[in-house]
């Protein structure tokens, strides 16, 4: 089975261009400005079955139910699905959004397939933030960038930040102490036993303590979950959990 699912992701990179597993990168998120943007984003996307040719017209795409689109026209009902946000930008009544909303999606389809709005090639290979910087530092010049849609103050804005959350990533990364010097610091300032810490003692203090030590391993020095969950003696699941929860202002006194 290997061998043959090997063979086939070779072909497939081979005809399509790409690299990397068959499902590498293949879901992303983007960082969209509000507003115009917004609305021109979620009428591409829900454009994608009708230029795709899977339904026929804006009749069929309307009652297609695997698109967000039905929901929006009132065809299907999910209750996951938050659609307000959207219609909310066509009218306060529900009707009348609905007719401007289509109206507009109807637009759209004159427009056909937008590069501005979907990147391409090896964009999609780029990596995290900090390789969309480090190619920004290098002059390299992509046809559009899949992450973030908007103004070009507003693109400046976000590759400004990221580039700074980047610098501060390395100054962390390089003065970052391993995981049972940083157990130490906690038990000794929090005057907690560092065996509790590594076991499933459930007291508050014990489990602040611990939450504590997951967000700044993780979130503050880089580590991943799995490694501190290895340390710890706990899920990876619970090591994320916790790292991902509201910080703890204590965080920052240890990464000094």
């Amino acid at each position: 089975m290997r061998k043959l699912l090997t063979g086939y992701v070779v072909n497939f990179n081979k005809r399509h261009k790409r690299c990397g597993h068959l499902f590498q990168n293949r879901y992303k998120s983007i960082v969209c400005e509000d507003d115009p943007y917004l609305l021109e984003l979620t009428r591409y996307i829900h454009l994608n079955p009708l230029r795709a040719g899977i339904v026929d017209d804006l009749g069929g795409l309307n009652k297609y139910p695997w698109s967000g689109h039905s929901v929006l026209m009132g065809n299907s009902t999910r209750a996951w699905q938050e659609s307000y946000s959207v219609l909310a930008y066509f009218g306060s009544k529900l009707e009348t959004a609905r007719k401007a909303y289509a109206s507009f999606v109807n637009e759209g389809i004159a427009y056909g397939r937008r590069s501005e709005l979907v990147g391409g090639g090896l964009i999609r290979s780029h990596g995290d933030w900090s390789q969309v910087v480090s190619l920004r530092k290098k002059g390299e010049a992509a046809g559009s960038d899949a992450r973030v849609l908007g103004s070009s103050s507003f693109v400046d804005r976000i590759l400004s930040e990221a580039e700074k959350k980047e610098l501060e990533t390395l100054r962390l990364h390089t003065c970052k102490s391993d995981l049972p010097t940083l157990l130490g610091k906690i038990s000794k300032y929090e005057k907690i036993e560092k065996t509790e810490i590594i076991s499933g003692v459930r007291r508050r203090d014990v489990v602040r303590g611990r939450k504590l030590f997951c967000q700044i391993a993780v979130g503050k020095m880089g580590y991943s979950g799995a490694e501190v969950a290895r340390f710890l003696g706990i899920s990876t699941s619970a090591v994320n959990r916790l790292a991902g929860s509201k910080e703890l202002p204590e965080c920052s006194k240890y990464i000094k």
